[in-house]
């Protein structure tokens, strides 16, 4: 297990926007939005740090709702944060940002702030809201100018698949400090995401090249290869190697459900997976993280259960993602459907 832990704290489902890929909203209205109450935050709060003294991991939280800072008592967990001298990124909105409140967020210690672009402008302000896509970028200027590395997230589906090159140009021209990308998940709306393997596969390919010529010109953003099928793309050119001094069972990285990751929503619940609807493992106002770590947790740490993974020479480095595969299969551990992994390739056993 890594050193570090971290919770995806969702403290709101409050938000400016009504994106259409979003698992609070895409399934129609919602009609009850959550908040906790500060009683509740603090309550939270120890209870993950409790968690991390127990099991001697290093906490550090990712502040997110919704939209957090639309939160009543937001400043004051930003207060709590700073007393307890933890680490933390928010992910959020750019319509609440400008340079004193970015200031304000870095002298809390704030460490990153993550702004999604789902597109380029047509079709980013689709996705969201009209005028998003501008105010986005414009707001990268902010963050940075507070000394805070600003990231931005993209979400790839089939709709928007070939513009992520041209967001990678737009991104680095506004001089984002760090960018991402990961797929789709389908939640129950209509949006088309289906990609076939070799199309993700040519994606990567794409981006690939344009990370290395940015980075050849001296590019300072970092372009962080979130996705776990990055590692079957770099094993097969050659950048990813197989250490010959491994151990059995242990697992050097891939998808950190069951490692080293969960997510606590406003109404307290605990899941194991934010992107798996059905990967609740306990309520936080009701158990303690420490325990609920070691029991409902142990389900998502059976790699064997994986249906192809579990045959391949890169279960310990990727696993590739099961929320894909959960939404689109029906099935935690069914095949991913953008892994192009074959018997021919000499991965599967």
């Amino acid at each position: 297990m890594k050193p570090y832990f971290s919770f995806q704290w969702h403290i709101t489902d409050e938000c400016d926007q009504r994106c259409k890929h979003c698992y609070i909203f895409s399934a129609g209205n919602h009609t009850c939005l959550k908040s906790m109450t500060w009683d509740q935050i603090e309550d939270t709060f120890y209870n993950c740090l409790d968690f991390c003294e127990v099991h001697g991991r290093t906490p550090y939280f990712y502040i997110t709702g919704g939209d957090p800072i639309l939160h009543p008592d937001f400043w004051r967990l930003m207060e709590l944060m700073q007393t307890n001298r933890i680490k933390f990124t928010i992910m959020g909105n750019p319509f609440h940002l400008n340079d004193q409140v970015c200031h304000e967020l870095k002298a809390y210690g704030c460490e990153k702030y993550q702004l999604s672009i789902d597109g380029l402008r047509a079709t980013h302000d689709w996705f969201r809201k009209p005028g998003s896509y501008d105010c986005t970028l414009e707001k990268i200027g902010c963050i940075n100018r507070a000394g805070i590395r600003s990231v931005v997230m993209t979400t790839v589906s089939k709709t928007n698949r070939m513009e992520v090159p041209g967001i990678i140009d737009a991104v680095v021209a506004a001089g984002v400090n760090v960018f991402s990308f990961s797929r789709y998940v389908p939640s129950g709306g209509d949006l088309d995401a289906s990609m076939t393997a070799l199309e993700y596969r040519e994606l990567l390919a794409i981006c690939d090249k344009k990370f290395k010529e940015y980075e050849a010109e001296g590019c300072e953003t970092y372009f962080n290869k979130k996705d776990h099928l990055w590692t079957l793309y770099e094993y097969e050119t050659g950048e990813f190697k197989i250490p010959e001094d491994i151990k059995d069972g242990m697992i050097y990285g891939g998808c950190n459900c069951g490692n080293c990751h969960i997510t606590i929503l406003p109404s307290g619940d605990i899941y194991a997976c934010r992107r798996v609807a059905e990967s609740k493992v306990g309520n936080v106002f009701e158990d303690r993280l420490a325990d609920v770590w070691v029991t409902s947790m142990e389900a998502y740490r059976d790699y064997g259960k994986f249906s192809k993974c579990s045959r391949c020479k890169l279960l310990a480095w990727c696993r590739g993602c099961p929320a894909v595969a959960r939404g689109t299969n029906g099935d935690f551990y069914a095949d991913d459907p953008q892994c192009w992994a074959t018997e021919e390739g000499g991965l599967l056993r």
